[in-house]
């Protein structure tokens, strides 16, 4: 078996597709993206097609080793993300090819569901109250609420304050246990988050999320002394090398590697061990698309440590198409009090629909995400 061809597609909401073909008449379906840098990682794709094109799709972690290593310079969101889309596909085809789920190919399943959360949000304390409990009301057990806006290095209280209410009205909204996760979004600088950490303790909060940014470690380890909650990070990090100083450093308790970022299910199969060893718990990114949630479905079922699982479905983001627009069987992905079951079809577990991609396709706006300032006009952290 080899592959014959590659094919991209770029999809709204803000997702890209790829589609590798062998000349068995098997395809796999990947989906490498940077949100905002679509058309960058689709030229980072074709520049790996000559290492494709002919090669043996089963031989996935040599061709992942090619992809790697055969370049001197290596790493990053680009790069990264353009091999994870790559991977899933190569893994879709080898499942499919055998027969098998790609859970059962990487040793067979822990788990028969995966928890799930929501996301919400709004302008004011009510809006988000009233999303969470309509998605409480949906049998979600967990929703994610970001924190703030923009953030100056030193803010005003007053947004500290506004913060506060908002997690407290979803507190209020939801029942005792429900879980709450706010997303900092490295919007915070190191005093700022300090603050917010200390102000948020009362809430028994299910994990912050990027309380600072990942490339400041060393802030994140005076943040952590001032947390009384879980801290989780990840989705900007793109390697085994780049989990292994979060790890080393002992201070996080929930990573959370992005299939369509971390290097695909190759790498973050790998990453999920390395937590292991070190106690830390796995909640893989993925405000995506379909292909990319199938994946981590696929690491959540036979990682012993995944936790719970991010998903985009109703998420505003998607207000032009949603995940479930491009399944066949947009069953597969049914949650029921706040879990999904793992997929067990061959591959990813999805079947696309093809021709729901292609007339999509021809409705792509580039997505970009904002540019924010602060009041004095320096530039905010989005």
């Amino acid at each position: 078996m080899k592959i014959t061809s590659i094919e991209l597609f770029r999809v709204p909401p803000r997702w890209l597709f790829v589609k590798l073909s062998t000349g068995d008449g098997i395809c796999g379906w990947g989906e490498p993206i940077v949100e905002g840098r679509a058309d960058t990682v689709a030229a980072a794709v074709r520049e790996l097609s000559g290492q494709l094109i002919g090669a043996d799709p089963e031989r996935i972690e040599d061709l992942w080793q090619v992809f790697y290593r055969g370049a001197f310079y290596r790493g990053g969101p680009v790069l990264m993300s353009a091999i994870a889309g790559v991977d899933q596909a190569l893994w879709d085809i080898k499942g499919k090819a055998h027969g098998m789920a790609v859970h059962e190919l990487l040793g067979g399943r822990v788990r028969d569901t995966m928890r799930v959360y929501s996301w919400v949000g709004g302008e004011s304390p009510e809006a988000v109250a009233a999303m969470a409990r309509e998605r409480a009301a949906a049998g979600y057990t967990a929703v994610k609420m970001t924190a703030t806006e923009s953030l100056a290095y030193l803010d005003s209280h007053d947004l500290v304050d506004e913060v506060v209410r908002r997690v407290q009205a979803v507190r209020e909204a939801t029942r005792p246990g429900f879980g709450i996760a706010v997303d900092f979004h490295g919007r915070a600088h190191r005093a700022m988050a300090k603050v917010l950490v200390r102000e948020l303790e009362a809430f028994d909060l299910l994990f912050v999320e990027e309380p600072v940014l990942s490339e400041n470690l060393e802030a994140l380890e005076e943040v952590a002394r001032e947390a009384r909650m879980p801290i989780a990070l990840g989705e900007r990090l793109y390697s085994r090398w780049d989990f292994k100083r979060v790890f080393m450093q002992g201070i996080v308790d929930i990573v959370q590697p992005d299939l369509s970022h971390a290097g695909g299910i190759t790498e973050v199969k790998k990453i999920a061990a390395m937590a292991e060893a070190f106690d830390v718990a796995v909640a893989p990114h993925c405000p995506l698309g379909p292909i990319s949630l199938a994946s981590a479905l696929q690491i959540d079922a036979c990682c012993a440590n995944a936790v719970i699982q991010e998903q985009s479905l109703g998420i505003h983001y998607n207000a032009k198409n949603d995940l479930l627009d491009y399944l066949a069987d947009p069953t597969v992905f049914a949650y029921d009090q706040g879990s999904v079951r793992i997929p067990t079809a061959p591959g990813l577990g999805i079947a696309i629909d093809e021709s729901a991609v292609r007339e999509a396709s021809s409705r792509w706006e580039d997505w970009k995400n904002p540019l924010w300032r602060n009041q004095d006009g320096s530039v905010a952290e989005w």
